[in-house]
């Protein structure tokens, strides 16, 4: 028996049927490994955002308005901006780059060869993913899927 999983990328409120993609996975192969979800090497693949810290910073910033109105309007602003930048910002594993995209539109490319490093911090809840290149050092906050993130930073490009 075959069972097909379908990740479909949502975009504010509108399901884009050519971002579909459908990946077989037999009996003998569940539970699902890393390597069978991530599948062949040259497929590319965008990771699904996750709401998760921008919901919690402006839930946070509410039951602060009593306290204190600044600190907690700095935090549901900060908060507002990353729910924005979750809508906005896609990241796309390639074979060779990890691609980012603002809508349908490239803004940046890190290819794998320039890496050192990398990093997701805090592993009972990811908030932040560092990696290293050559020249630079990079923070995003975790506004992906984290496991996902995971899964496809050490299928391309795996610790030492």
């Amino acid at each position: 028996m075959t069972y097909i999983l379908r990740a479909i990328v949502p975009r504010v409120f509108e399901i884009r049927p050519s971002l579909e993609y459908e990946l077989s996975l037999t009996c003998e192969e569940c539970p699902m490994t890393d390597a069978n979800f991530i599948g062949n090497s040259d497929q590319t693949i965008e990771l699904a955002p996750s709401y998760t810290i921008p919901i919690v910073l402006i839930t946070a910033a509410i039951p602060l308005l009593f306290v204190q109105v600044w600190v907690a309007s700095a935090i549901a602003l900060f908060g507002a901006f990353l729910l924005i930048q979750t809508v906005m910002l896609r990241l796309r594993f390639t074979p060779t780059d990890l691609d980012v995209y603002r809508g349908e539109t490239l803004i940046r490319r890190f290819p794998y060869q320039e890496w050192q490093n990398w990093e997701i911090f805090w592993s009972p809840v990811p908030i932040l993913f560092y990696f290293r290149e050559v020249q630079s050092i990079h923070f995003l906050p975790i506004i992906f899927d984290p496991k996902m993130l995971r899964m496809c930073l050490e299928h391309r490009f795996p610790k030492a």
